[in-house]
């Protein structure tokens, strides 16, 4: 894998900007759960930066836990739909608020999937948090309580966001050129 700048046509989202909405949202979170239980649940692996930037910046006590869900795979620019449970909770969350943090919501059905499985668990409450919201690409309805960015219908990675596996580390959300892409994997 070549460095990122080969092939990024845009930073979309800079550190500072992620930095402080994930501060805002933080703030909503410990508002709207003040004095209640809250456990958080992670969509793996792609919502850990957001996770943890997050968790401190959520002022009740809380908890974590880790789903990892495959729907894209190595190579895969869109999701199949077709949602694979590959790591489920160890806690029962019965009776528990629940907000499930994720990183990207693009056509919602991978997410509709979790969010069927987590309510048949009966959680006392059942609210998501997902960082970017690629609202063009809905097919199916998803309820978002908190959204850190409505973003356009662009390949992106960094801030935990993966380019086959690699890049998550970035600070900031930015943009693929597919093009120049495609033609680095190609002479790989």
């Amino acid at each position: 894998m070549r460095d990122y700048h080969d092939f990024l046509k845009e930073i979309l989202i800079p550190e500072a900007a992620l930095q402080k909405r994930v501060a805002e949202l933080g703030e909503a979170v410990s508002r709207d759960y003040a004095g209640q239980d809250l456990l958080l649940i992670c969509i793996l692996r792609g919502g850990v930066m957001f996770l943890t930037d997050l968790m401190r910046q959520i002022r009740v006590p809380h908890v974590i836990e880790f789903m990892a869900v495959s729907s894209y795979g190595v190579g895969r620019r869109e999701t199949s739909g077709q949602a694979r449970i590959t790591l489920d909770l160890n806690t029962n969350i019965r009776d528990h608020n629940v907000l499930l943090v994720e990183d990207i919501i693009d056509s919602g059905r991978t997410l509709t999937s979790v969010l069927d499985l987590l309510s048949s668990r009966k959680p006392k409450s059942l609210e998501v948090c997902t960082l970017l919201d690629k609202w063009e690409r809905r097919e199916v309805d998803v309820p978002i309580k908190y959204c850190g960015f409505q973003i356009p219908d662009e390949f992106v990675f960094g801030y935990g966001l993966d380019l086959d596996e690699y890049h998550r580390n970035l600070p900031f959300v930015g943009v693929v050129d597919l093009e120049k892409y495609s033609k680095e994997a190609s002479t790989v």
